[in-house]
């Protein structure tokens, strides 16, 4: 039983949030309906192209040497639960760095972080056809606007991370609507 699409590409592209958007995995890929695709490469996001209305309003920005990112596609799904699966796939990514060895890992809302420094940025919001995520978990840190850690402290290989990621969100997909499938209804 297959709910998501995935793809990772092995091609390095930057993300500058116009990435964000309905259709990506279509337009990019030729993935149609519910779908997750990552990449590795740059990040930067400047304000005008932040969706998060509270790092706009404070002029913050997003960037990173080199990050592994993740489009995530759901149609037929509200705000909330576009949420819901964001932390999920951030749960999920927290789970694959600590048995990476990265123990102190904490996940906080819908980021990373280890000895207080971020791993991570991620936003999930609405276009008019769908539920769009944004995840990403740096690599390397070098030049970054907050003190953070990534993949390559951990020596990590971002594609076997990204794949590995890719496949555990898809299963727990399949594994949330056969828990829902199996169980009847009360009066």
């Amino acid at each position: 039983m297959t709910l998501l699409e995935t793809h990772f590409s092995p091609l390095e592209r930057a993300y500058t949030g116009r990435e964000l958007r309905s259709h990506f995995a279509f337009d990019e890929f030729a993935l149609i309906g519910d779908s997750a695709v990552a990449w590795v490469g740059p990040c930067r996001v400047d304000v005008g192209e932040l969706v998060d209305l509270v790092d706009a309003r404070a002029g913050a920005f997003i960037a990173s040497p080199s990050m592994v990112h993740f489009i995530v596609e759901h149609f037929g799904v509200a705000l909330v639960e576009a949420v819901l699966r964001q932390r999920l796939l951030a749960r999920l990514a927290g789970d694959l760095l600590r048995e990476s060895g990265a123990p102190a890992v904490a996940v906080r809302g819908n980021d990373l972080f280890a000895d207080g420094r971020k791993a991570s940025v991620s936003v999930a919001t609405l276009s008019p056809t769908s539920a769009l995520i944004h995840f990403a978990v740096n690599v390397r840190t070098d030049g970054t606007p907050v003190p953070t850690f990534g993949l390559a402290e951990l020596e990590l290989r971002p594609e076997r991370f990204a794949r590995e990621l890719l496949g555990r969100y898809s299963a727990e997909l399949v594994d949330i609507h056969r828990a829902a499938a199996k169980v009847r209804g009360v009066p």
